[in-house]
Parts: structure tokens; sequence; C-alpha cells
């Protein structure tokens, strides 16, 4: 869960011009694993809703928060819309990707019924549907172009997969494409021509680059499935190189706008970095950067140092005693901080009490620590990065369970409520 706040060192994200324009047809969010893209998707799939546009969120993660969050009882590869979406007019739609089922729309599709079903049941084409490298973040772009073409919705909001790599999800469609136009997959088939012991040598190391599921396939039965899937699939092996270059186009279209969603610590931020260098180099359009669980405080103005020399004046015999006259060298010794004794200045409840007042300090010092660290993190990166429009978005105690925190997530996001407000 998030609240988002403001920052004065780089351009500030405004999140409802974004949502607003109706120019703007496709919203990718994108970054590492594990900081919020999820959330934030659904959080900005929501806002546009209601303030409303006809929005669909095609998340990749299979977790099924989204689907909890926003009242469905599962997701799957058909867009559901959502209930109990507030505003005039907009409409709220969501679905979570089936790399398989998405691969075997796009067999059904484009070939005819009697050569689909041959292609459907093809053990190498259901092991390369259900586990080759690159496939999810493939089949994620196909989707995306199949939404995009049917144009029932005038957003599409991306959650896209997670990857260590950053953008594999950009070099997936290249990848697959080349592999599908027939170059890797006749080099496969080239054992057949050649017959006997040196071909299955030749076969064994084109089987050495697959990944370990078809690695598991071996001999004269893999050799007579690929050549029985490259009979079949011969004719389309054009088309998904087509659709890859066609899907790429339209994510460096002016209608796209890419979000990076990052975590205000250092390897998510140089994950983030990496992010923003590749998009720009691949000519993708860079909305800005939404900086997720960032921590804040409502009483900034004690400062660790202070906190820590209150609580140590707290702690240490001698500098409290148990005259009346306490309170006083408390407030002298903690430079402005006044902690007020009990009623009975000798009594255990008092030395309760000034235990209780130093760990709070200490745990605020911990805060006011974590922020500055924080702080540090971000300014390296809009140092590097000052053209980069950038939200934060405060770390929050929970989880979002339903549309109400979805909701808020949102309103933050695009209001800038400074942390700890």
């Amino acid at each position: 869960m998030s609240e988002a706040v403001g920052t004065s060192s780089s351009p500030e994200l405004s999140v409802d011009r974004l949502l607003d324009d109706r120019d703007t047809r496709i919203i990718v969010c994108c970054g590492a694993g594990g900081v919020g893209k999820t959330t934030t998707a659904a959080a900005l799939g929501l806002r546009a809703a209601e303030r409303g546009r006809k929005v669909v969120v095609l998340t990749i993660d299979p977790a099924r928060r989204l689907a909890q969050s926003m009242g469905i009882d599962s997701l799957d590869n058909t867009p559901r819309r959502v209930s109990g979406v507030a505003g005039d007019g907009g409409e709220l739609h969501a679905m979570m990707l089936d790399m398989k089922r998405t691969f075997d729309e796009i067999v059904e599709a484009h070939a005819d019924r009697e050569r689909a079903g041959a292609i459907l049941a093809n053990p190498f084409y259901q092991s390369l549907s259900a586990g080759f490298a690159g496939t999810q973040e493939y089949m994620a772009m196909e989707k995306l172009g199949q939404l995009r073409a049917r144009d029932d919705w005038d957003l599409i909001v991306v959650d896209t997969p997670p990857s260590r790599s950053a953008l594999d999800f950009l070099d997936a469609p290249k990848r697959l494409g080349s592999f599908l136009d027939g170059k890797f997959i006749r080099v496969l088939t080239a054992p057949a021509k050649v017959g006997g012991r040196a071909g299955m040598k030749f076969l064994n190391v084109g089987m050495s680059l697959m990944t370990g599921t078809l690695s598991k396939l071996m001999g004269a039965s893999l050799l007579k499935d690929v050549q029985t899937f490259v009979a079949a699939m011969d004719t389309m092996f054009g088309g998904f190189r087509t659709r890859a270059d066609a899907t790429f186009r339209l994510l460096q279209a002016p209608g796209t706008a890419f979000l990076v969603v990052a975590a205000p610590e250092p390897d998510a931020l140089r994950e983030a970095a990496y992010f923003v260098k590749r998009l720009a180099a691949e000519r993708m359009p860079l909305a800005g950067l939404v900086l997720n669980r960032v921590h804040g405080s409502g009483a900034d103005g004690l400062s660790a140092e202070r906190a820590l020399a209150a609580a140590d004046n707290l702690e240490r015999a001698g500098i409290v005693d148990q005259e009346a006259g306490k309170a006083g060298l408390r407030d002298s010794a903690a430079d402005g901080v006044r902690v007020e004794p009990g009623p009975d200045a000798g009594s255990d409840a008092d030395a309760d009490a000034d235990e209780i007042a130093a760990g709070l300090l200490r745990l605020h010092a911990e805060r006011m620590q974590v922020i500055a660290r924080e702080q540090r993190t971000r300014d390296r990166f809009t140092s590097l990065h000052p053209e980069v429009a950038v939200t934060e978005v405060a770390a929050l105690p929970g989880d979002v369970h339903d549309l109400a925190g979805l909701r808020a997530i949102g309103e933050r996001l695009a209001a800038g409520v400074p942390a700890g407000a």
C-alpha cells in the first residue's frame, strides 16, 4: 500500500494529466520484481476509469492479488469487468495473462481447423508454448497487440513481467520472432537430411541451446515432433515476425507511456536507471518514475541526532535524578525535546515512562536515518537523470485488499500527499 509525496529535485509527474490525456492509449508499468508494479497498475486503472475512461488492466502477476483487490474471484485470459467503479461513463476491466492460452489463440486464429489441431497436439509445440525462454514476455506483448487491435478500451494499463534483465519483454518479440521465422527451427530439422550418427550429433548441438523442458525430449521422437511442428507452422512463421515488429512499433508510438516503478533502494534505483537508459535507446516514450514505498515522518522537525541525545539523557544514571527538578534537566539536555515527568517523581512508573520514552526516541532516530538514506539514494538518481519526472509513494503498513485501498493509492499518487501526512 502506498501514499504519494512530491519531490523538489526533479520534475513532478502529473498522474492525472497522464490519465486524462485521451491520446494516451497504453500505459506500461515496468520495473524489477517486488517494487509494487501490480498495485500501481491497478490503482492507475481504477483512477482512470473513475475519471471517465474505459480501461483494461493486463497483469502478468500470478499471485492473484489484483483479482482479490478488485473483488473478482479469479482472473484469466479474458478481460472481466470490475463492479463498484464510481464516476460517469468509465469502466474497468482486468485480466491475467495465460501465456499458453494466448499462444493457442494465435494458432487458432492463423491456421485452419485441421492444421491448428495438429499444432496444438504436437509435443514440441506444447513444450514451446508452456516454458520456452521468453515465451511469457512475448505473449504479454501479443496480448497487448490483440487488446489494442480490438479497440474496446481507450486505455490499456500493462503490468509487465518482473525480470532480472529489466526490459526483457522488449527483446522477447525479437527473440521469439527470430526463433519462429524458421532459422533455428531449420537447424533442428537438419539431422533428418544428414541422417545416421552424424545427424544425431548435430541434433545434440542444437539441443544444447534449448531450455530444460525441451532438452528432456531426446532422439528420434523429438526430431519427428520438430519436423511435424515445422510442417504445420511453416506458413505462420512470417506472421510471428510481422506481429512482433508491429507490437514493437506500437510501444514506440506517441500514444504509449512508460512508467518505471522502483523502490528507494540502491539496487532498485540502479535497475530503474537502466530502464531509463534502455527506453531512451529504444526510443520508447517515458512518462516518469514512480518511487514506491518511501518512508516519511510526521515529526521530521526532530532530527535523529537530537532524538538519540534525548534518549541517552533519559537512560544515563545521574543525568535524570529523582528530584522534582528533573524535568528541567531533561529539557536542557534534550535540546528542546521535552519529556514530562510522571506525577510521582520517584516511582517505578516514572522510571518505566522514561524507558518507554527513550525507546520511542530511538525508534524515531532509526526512522529519520532511513529517511536520510533514502533521500541520498533518490538524489543520486535524480542528479543522473534530472529530466525524469518523479512521483514518490510513501510506505504504509498494510497491503491493498479492496477497491477502496486502490482508490486511496490513486488519489495519493495524483495529489502528492507528503509522507507522514
